[in-house]
């Protein structure tokens, strides 16, 4: 078949379609992963206090890592050097608090590869003020990250409501925290998660509350660059071995006994046992194993970084598995 001008058009269609270089080669030639990740929100990635990287995103970076069998390296971001880095290929991965929005999926040369956490924008307030109700914020000051979609959010929540607001910017967590905990303005915006974990940094967390409403969707995943389908297909099923891992019971203890014993025939091909998915994917077939010994399955990830057991003692609620009642879902293993 012809195209307008004479030429083949699968030679048209091929020669419109951009050639991006295989990220998976990139890495393996580096000999490292290279991870965006946000350094200032406490639970999703924070430094210890031996200056290495903990949280909950963190663990899924060093995850993927593992499952290609190179090391991670942490590459810290802020809201607007995010999509920049991605693009210019400064890191390879985004798990950074990035929610899913059709402008960002079809305008930036981005895929998002899956949803791992799933939360909406909330406010936060000193108890003092009496406040019950985001309805009662006419005329606040509010602190919100610049570049985030929040900053969206709380525009278009306040207009809808014939309410109004002043913004005050900016561009790191960090810095909204501390100019909310200083009193530099009335209100801090952020993802009901987020608020959660950063009111734990606050001088006196006891006096700050998180009002009821929840005023957006805010859909979190991994992004890579568009093009690579291989790069792709791993980041994605890394997602969701850890996620499949916590609906078959294998665990960061149990994974490699459970790699050689188990009988089920989902497990198996999980791990490696049998079929080729780790040959298909360009990894290893003990891909997913790796995976999660390093940062265990998507139940684990949630208790070590956020559960009731740490100090921001976060219930789950749509992050629960989907047979809990929640939102967490993994494609079948076939």
């Amino acid at each position: 078949m012809l195209g307008r001008f004479g030429l083949p058009l699968v030679l048209m269609v091929v020669a419109a379609t951009p050639v991006v270089a295989g990220t998976l080669d990139d890495i393996r030639a580096r000999g490292e992963l290279r991870c965006g990740v946000n350094d200032s929100n406490p639970a999703f990635a924070y430094p210890d206090g031996q200056g290495n990287m903990r949280g909950f995103d963190v663990d899924f970076c060093r995850a993927t890592a593992a499952a290609i069998g190179v090391p991670v390296k942490f590459v810290l971001l802020t809201g607007t050097e995010r999509f920049p880095a991605l693009q210019s290929g400064e890191v390879d991965l985004l798990y950074r608090s990035t929610t899913w929005t059709m402008g960002r999926d079809v305008n930036l040369g981005f895929d998002y590869q899956g949803i791992n956490w799933y939360d909406g924008t909330g406010f936060m307030v000193r108890d003092s003020m009496g406040i019950a109700s985001a309805l009662e914020l006419d005329g606040a000051a509010v602190c919100v990250v610049a570049g985030s979609t929040t900053e969206l959010n709380v525009a278009d929540y306040f207009r809808t409501h014939n309410m109004t607001f002043t913004p005050v910017v900016f561009e790191k967590a960090q810095d909204v925290r501390n100019a909310y905990d200083a009193g530099r303005c009335d209100v801090y915006v952020n993802e009901h998660g987020n608020l959660a974990a950063q009111r734990i940094a606050l001088e006196n967390p006891a006096e700050h509350v998180i009002l009821p409403e929840v005023i957006s969707k805010e859909p979190f995943g991994p992004v890579t660059r568009e093009g690579d389908d291989q790069w792709g297909d791993i980041v994605r099923w890394v997602l969701n071995a850890t996620i499949a891992a916590e609906e078959k019971g294998i665990t960061q203890a149990n994974v490699e006994e459970l790699s050689t014993s188990s009988e089920d025939p989902e497990i198996q091909r999980l791990l490696g046992a049998t079929g080729t998915f780790g040959e298909d994917m360009g990894v290893s077939a003990d891909w997913a194993v790796q995976a999660l010994k390093a940062s265990g399955n998507y139940g684990e990830i949630f208790e070590r970084n956020m559960g009731m057991n740490t100090p921001i003692r976060l219930e789950r609620g749509l992050n629960r598995l989907w047979s809990d009642g929640g939102l967490i879902y993994a494609p079948p293993i076939r």
